[in-house]
């Protein structure tokens, strides 16, 4: 019989989800360090699996499953997209027509277009152009402000 599933837990498998296509590094309870792009887990035992990975002694590995029991802990690489930040710019331009959705990571502009870390990925025509332009020099402002 499995436990219930709870808010924690909900809120936890989450996280480990935004984690999802992300350059994590990833210690077991061995000392062993792994680093690459998270590309799966599986939710009930908490093995995942990095693409493009390499250890400690720089040994690449195409794919490795690293199974939950082990990992003694999970670092995400790169910082988080600031989609706050976004919101923000964007709410600038579209003033009280801009939903941020921070547990789903998506911004919703004028009930059309839908923008997360990744760009506009739905809405077209005038608005979903002016956002994507908006994220695009978002983006690039970033870019620049950590080199």
């Amino acid at each position: 019989m499995s436990s219930p599933v709870t808010p924690s837990m909900t809120r936890y498998l989450k996280e480990l989800a935004s984690l999802l296509d992300k350059n994590v590094s990833v210690r077991t309870i061995h000392s062993k360090k792994f680093r690459g792009k998270l590309v799966g887990y599986d939710p009930s035992s908490l093995n995942i699996i990095l693409s493009n990975a390499k250890d400690e002694e720089n040994n690449n590995y195409a794919r490795i499953l690293i199974r939950g029991e082990v990992i003694s802990e999970i670092i995400r690489e790169e910082e988080p997209f600031d989609l706050k930040g976004l919101a923000q710019r964007l709410e600038k331009l579209f003033p009280n027509n801009v939903t941020l959705l921070e547990d789903a990571g998506v911004i919703i502009v004028m009930d059309k277009v839908r923008v997360t870390e990744d760009g506009v990925i739905e809405g077209s025509g005038v608005i979903a152009e002016k956002v994507k332009k908006i994220y695009e020099q978002f983006v690039q402002e970033k870019e620049k402000s950590e080199t």
